[in-house]
């Protein structure tokens, strides 16, 4: 009896500790760029995949309006967030993932955003999953059209992330969270 209301006094202090113990969506991972960095010169980044190849071509279109919101495409775990104000009229976005890299084509080419629009990628379906992180992620924008996503990527700009990891094993990656101001390609890369 007396252990039962031991253990149950010391399961909400366990709780407690668990929850403050996860790190304030704020922090930043410390390999990846604050801001925007568009001086890649010195980075040789490889282009994360897909676990499996896509099979049939994917698109996922959606009207962002001022007062913002969402897109997602399940299968490939990418989410967009448009917060209110980013777009000043209805824009009707497309994202078109590569069937082989982490990689998506986002349309209109060349649309900017007033404000941070993030992007979540969940990394369960790509090739860091599940293995030690031994080189930092990146969000990486590179040129739209005729680029070749294999080798050393010839990288634009890289664009300010966090890579999120496992409360069970702080080496396993589990998503990677950046932010955007325009449009066109971008891909996840290591390096």
């Amino acid at each position: 009896m007396l252990r039962l209301r031991l253990f149950r006094s010391f399961a909400p202090l366990v709780g407690a500790f668990l929850i403050a113990s996860c790190a304030a969506p704020d922090l930043v991972d410390p390999t990846a760029p604050v801001t925007t960095v568009t001086d890649v010169a010195g980075f040789q980044l490889q282009a994360v995949t897909w676990n499996t190849p896509l099979e049939a071509p994917l698109t996922v279109s959606e009207t962002i309006d001022p007062s913002g919101g969402t897109i997602t495409i399940p299968q490939t775990g990418l989410t967009i967030e448009f917060p209110a104000g980013s777009v000043t009229s209805s824009v009707t976005i497309t994202v078109t993932p590569d069937d082989k890299y982490v990689a998506y084509k986002m349309e209109p080419a060349g649309t900017q955003f007033l404000k941070d629009v993030r992007v979540t990628q969940l990394l369960n379906t790509t090739s860091v999953f599940g293995v030690p992180l031994i080189s930092g992620l990146y969000a990486a924008y590179v040129a739209d059209d005729g680029v070749n996503l294999s080798g050393v990527l010839p990288v634009l700009e890289l664009e300010p992330s966090s890579t999120i990891f496992s409360l069970l094993s702080p080496l396993l990656p589990q998503a990677e969270v950046w932010t955007i101001r325009h449009f066109s390609r971008y891909i996840l890369a290591s390096g």
